[in-house]
């Protein structure tokens, strides 16, 4: 869409843009693609239509005709997870409708999560006789443990507001609106240092199984490699002398918080799925 914003949509809205394994592939590489783009700076997740981001797992396909064979189909998932957290770059779910199941887990992977006031989320799964096994690992960190479990256990739907009491989204606006406030968001950070925005998103998130102390001795080591990039020194600069900062973005060659392998290889190409920048 703007420039330095890669928008990828789930595109097939006449089937409420299912998650199959060829989407989830087609994901991974779409992120893949926006992650390695040195012209892109915030990643931007949609569905096409206005009834849903995504109603979760394509169930019209093989899922229990081979549930072995598949198994490693299915950690294509996974590996979308990883790679968002560990892209270095934000995440900006645009939730145009409900988010169910996995597309509730896609759209709280995100950074952050704004969603059309009208939408419904939650993890119905229960009610066919599945889990939501893959999403539990990132719904676990960002709501209440009980809370995540009920809706778990029961399926129940909630709505976007209570969403956002327990932490799962970020922002709520009217239909009318949504887009202005996305665009607010990205905008908002494409003003910001590129450097400092992935070593602050991987510190913040690589603290999230650490005890208080080690912790602690992670966000030290993350303030020393802010504190050396060009961004930093700039910032203070422009802040000093009452101007706008010009960042370079380019953070220092041996970070020590990014360890090689974190993010994952990309995946395979086309399934109903549009990206743009």
């Amino acid at each position: 869409m703007g420039e330095g914003r890669a928008t990828i949509t789930l595109s097939d809205p006449a089937r409420r843009n299912p998650l199959s394994v060829e989407t989830m592939e087609a994901l991974l590489s779409a992120t893949r693609r926006a992650v390695d783009d040195p012209a892109v700076r915030v990643l931007v997740y949609t569905g096409a239509g206005d009834q849903a981001f995504s109603a979760g797992g394509d169930l019209s396909g093989s899922f229990v005709d081979d549930p072995v064979g598949l198994h490693k189909a299915r950690g294509v998932f996974a590996d979308l997870f990883r790679l968002m957290i560990r892209g270095g770059k934000p995440a900006v779910a645009r939730v145009n409708g409900h988010a169910l199941a996995g597309g509730f887990g896609l759209a709280v992977a995100c950074d952050v999560t704004i969603c059309v006031e009208d939408a419904k989320l939650g993890t119905p799964e229960i009610g066919v006789g599945l889990w939501p096994m893959m999403i539990s690992a990132l719904l676990a960190r960002v709501m209440p443990r009980k809370s995540a479990l009920e809706l778990m256990l029961t399926g129940r739907l909630i709505d976007t507001h209570e969403a956002q009491r327990l932490g799962a989204v970020s922002r709520v606006a009217p239909r009318a609106d949504l887009d202005r406030v996305v665009d607010e968001v990205v905008d908002a950070l494409q003003t910001k240092s590129g450097a400092t925005l992935m070593i602050g998103r991987d510190s913040f998130y690589g603290i999230a199984d650490l005890d208080f102390d080690a912790a602690l001795d992670r966000l030290q080591t993350g303030l020393t490699a802010v504190a050396l990039t060009e961004d930093a020194a700039e910032g203070i600069a422009a802040f000093l002398e009452k101007r706008e900062p010009r960042w370079k973005g380019i953070p220092v060659p041996d970070f020590p918080l990014r360890r090689e392998g974190d993010s994952p290889l990309p995946a395979s190409p086309d399934s109903p799925l549009r990206g743009e920048k």
